[in-house]
């Protein structure tokens, strides 16, 4: 065991050399980007969170000196970072993230994607070149709004269920939502994306949540640590260790989902011998119908590859709508009077029947909703930093940026530029207003990414927010407990209060 461990270090030793060698041109480069002193050639700035303050954590630190900086360096748009050997610019400015998403050749995710690959594999979220291109192609029609359409009645469902279940807390103190909306979003996400109704409302199937909050909590770790960039070095680590576990808990839970639906689709009469008729109705085709449909007609697609897309999906289409829905109960908990206007809309739509079934058109008419929240992702956006690999010199705000770097579009810094949002820490449903709206510049709000590589579940996501709010705002009264200043956040790919989303749930008269 000894001898691994003097192995791992030696190996770690030599690969950091090897990177500080091949980095000589590109750190002469970014030398004339503003950016914080780098006097460390080995540690980069990493020395920077090592002045935190005491008792937050790691991933709160990272995140908190992430945001300061594009404070000190707002004026520039960007500034450049070195975690150890790897340099990394951040981008926060309209005009600085304009170049990024407007270009059709940088398209691969940045080098810690990579990271995700052990569990997401090289799906929709991860890949790049061909593959993402002919995964996009084929995914994109099952987000079709007529499709969305006929998820309706999923969504309002699913919402009826958490409100019901949020009757059990109307006596408590408080409730940290985090976990029963997890549930609701990953029962709609189950449903919507794969036909199968998991129920995990009814059975709370906590095991899946808790095993995607460990890897999230592993893979920023590991984000921070290029040392453990290697794989060989990684699994020699306690973490390297227990991924293994959690990603063989996350990988059994999409084969149980494929295996489901492939024995529903047979009973159906649908085997293998027609399965070119499984769901010849477009309208209703679920993404996982598609995957298998295509695995018939492409005999190289394998249950792997399906697998791929159902994690991303599972990951993508619960975890950041969870995260979501629960910023715009916070907020509305924090100011009454948004809420209030909220609720009286409800009324103007509903006529008072709060139980009656949602309607396509009431989702269009839920038009203040909707301001508020594009006003929740614009302070909290459920995806608050994207990375982009450099695979050519960019222009940049008068800046070249080399190849070889890596790009961080830092969202959440982006919807705090003054000259776009006037007193950004205001939260100002009103912002989003059409007339509000006028001269605004395009890339000023970018809650789903832009460009080839945007979100391609952002209809979807609106759509369900809507629902599963109004639910809740027609049933309940809700209060949050913590203030603004007493919430900490990290940046472990979605956006998540320490203190989780502590609210106060009272029934309306």
């Amino acid at each position: 065991m000894l001898m691994w461990f003097y192995t791992a270090i030696v190996l770690v030793i030599v690969l950091l050399i090897k990177k500080i060698f091949e980095n000589y041109k590109l750190r002469k480069v970014l030398s004339k980007l503003p950016g914080p002193k780098t006097n460390n050639v080995l540690l980069g700035n990493l020395p920077i969170l090592l002045g935190r303050r005491k008792g937050i954590s790691f991933h709160v630190a990272l995140s908190e000196s992430l945001t300061g900086l594009s404070t000190i360096f707002r004026e520039d748009g960007l500034y450049r970072f070195w975690v150890s050997v790897e340099p990394f610019v951040f981008l926060y400015s309209p005009e600085s993230v304009e170049p990024v998403f407007s270009s059709h050749s940088l398209i691969d995710k940045g080098y810690s994607y990579s990271l995700l690959h052990c569990w997401l594999g090289t799906g929709l979220l991860t890949s790049s070149g061909d593959k993402w291109k002919t995964r996009r192609k084929m995914i994109t029609p099952t987000f079709h709004y007529r499709i969305l359409d006929q998820f309706i009645p999923i969504f309002d469902k699913n919402s009826k269920i958490f409100v019901t279940n949020l009757k059990e807390y109307l006596d408590k103190e408080w409730i940290d939502v985090t976990h029963l909306v997890n549930l609701c979003t990953l029962d709609i996400i189950s449903e919507t994306a794969m036909g199968i109704e998991m129920k995990s409302q009814n059975k709370n199937k906590g095991y899946y949540l808790n095993a995607l909050h460990e890897f999230c909590d592993i893979f920023m770790v590991r984000c921070v640590k290029p040392w453990l960039y290697s794989d060989f070095i990684f699994s020699c680590t306690s973490d390297g260790k227990k991924i293994k576990e959690v990603i063989s808990i996350l990988h059994d839970f999409t084969s149980k989902i494929l295996k489901q639906r492939k024995e529903e689709l047979k009973k159906e009469k649908t085997c293998e011998k027609n399965c070119s008729e499984i769901c010849e109705d477009k309208r209703k085709e679920p993404l996982l119908n598609t995957l298998i449909k295509y695995q018939f007609e492409n005999c190289n697609f394998t249950d792997k590859d399906i697998c791929e897309e159902l994690d991303t999906f599972l990951f993508e289409g619960h975890d950041t709508t969870s995260v979501g829905i629960c910023w715009v109960l916070y907020y509305l908990g924090l100011y009454p009077d948004i809420q209030q206007k909220v609720y009286e809309e409800l009324l103007q739509i509903f006529g008072g029947d709060k139980d009656r079934p949602i309607t396509t058109q009431d989702i269009k008419d839920m038009k203040y909703l909707e301001c508020v929240l594009k006003e929740s992702q614009r302070l909290s956006p459920s995806v608050p930093t994207i990375t982009r690999s450099c695979t050519e010199d960019i222009k940049i705000n008068g800046y070249t940026v080399p190849r070889g770097t890596t790009l961080n579009l830092l969202i959440y810094a982006l919807h705090r530029d003054s000259k776009s949002f006037r007193n950004p820490e205001i939260f100002d449903p009103d912002r989003f207003l059409p007339e509000n709206c006028i001269g605004r510049h395009p890339f000023a709000f970018c809650p789903f990414s832009a460009g080839s590589r945007n979100c391609i579940g952002q209809k979807y996501a609106l759509i369900e927010l809507k629902a599963v709010i109004s639910r809740v705002i027609m049933n309940y009264r809700i209060t949050s407990i913590d203030p603004p200043d007493k919430i900490t956040c990290n940046f472990l790919l979605v956006l998540r209060p320490m203190e989780g989303f502590r609210l106060k749930i009272r029934p309306r008269e």
